[in-house]
């Protein structure tokens, strides 16, 4: 029998409460649920950020497993610790609120800590201009952002200072997920908290209620 898709959720909310993406990673993974053998995982970098790399992480990231000393090991921990949380993951869901503009530090610092040569991504001169390729593929990356403002989509008066989904899609790679196969749903006017504000929240949960469901059919094992 086909074992059941797996679920990574990436919570990094500052807001342990009164966060609006924090409600919309509990309903996906709510509507995620059907049978009990769900394999969901949860990290939360808005509540136990990771740590920054550094000159020592970024010299162990690039020295030869063979040749790496137990202090190199040690740097490495949680960055391996969380690239196996993406490889065992078929569905990816960011909880992804704007900050400035641009995503929370704990979820950049997530990012540059999944980005390692020789675990997501190869480095290769010989491919000329384009050295990097991902190692991962086959991910659903789900994210479930919100914005204080309005009109950050594209051709929105917003867009030109929307550096959270450029950025997020930019790194989709290293997750393995494809642009095609990024899901974002927002929602907007949180600093307004007017009638504009509660239909963007309504239409956001909808969406993520549908997203989980239709995502979990897709992704449904095939029972031998």
């Amino acid at each position: 029998m086909a074992s059941a898709p797996e679920l990574l959720i990436v919570d990094s909310s500052a807001r342990e409460t009164r966060s609006i993406t924090r409600s919309l990673t509990k309903l996906f993974a709510d509507n995620w649920k059907q049978s009990g053998d769900e394999v969901i995982c949860r990290r939360d970098v808005g509540l136990r950020p990771p740590h920054f790399i550094s000159e020592t992480w970024i010299a162990a990231a690039f020295t030869p497993p063979t040749e790496r000393s137990d202090e190199m090991r040690r740097q490495l921990a949680l960055s391996d610790q969380l690239i196996a949380e993406i490889k065992a993951a078929d569905v990816i869901v960011l909880g992804a609120p704007m900050y400035n503009y641009s995503m929370p530090a704990s979820l950049k610092a997530w990012f540059d800590l999944i980005a390692r040569v020789g675990e997501t991504f190869s480095f290769d001169l010989s491919r000329g201009d384009y050295p990097i390729a991902p190692l991962l593929s086959g991910k659903k990356l789900v994210v479930l952002s919100s914005r204080g403002e309005f009109g950050f989509e594209k051709e929105g008066i917003r867009f030109h200072i929307n550096a959270l989904d450029p950025a997020i899609a930019a790194c989709a790679h290293y997750l393995g997920a494809a642009q095609e196969d990024i899901h974002l749903i927002s929602a907007d006017y949180e600093e307004f908290k007017d009638e504009r504000w509660e239909r963007s929240v309504a239409a956001a949960r909808e969406k993520t209620h549908n997203l989980a469901t239709t995502l979990r059919e897709q992704l449904e094992p095939v029972i031998a």
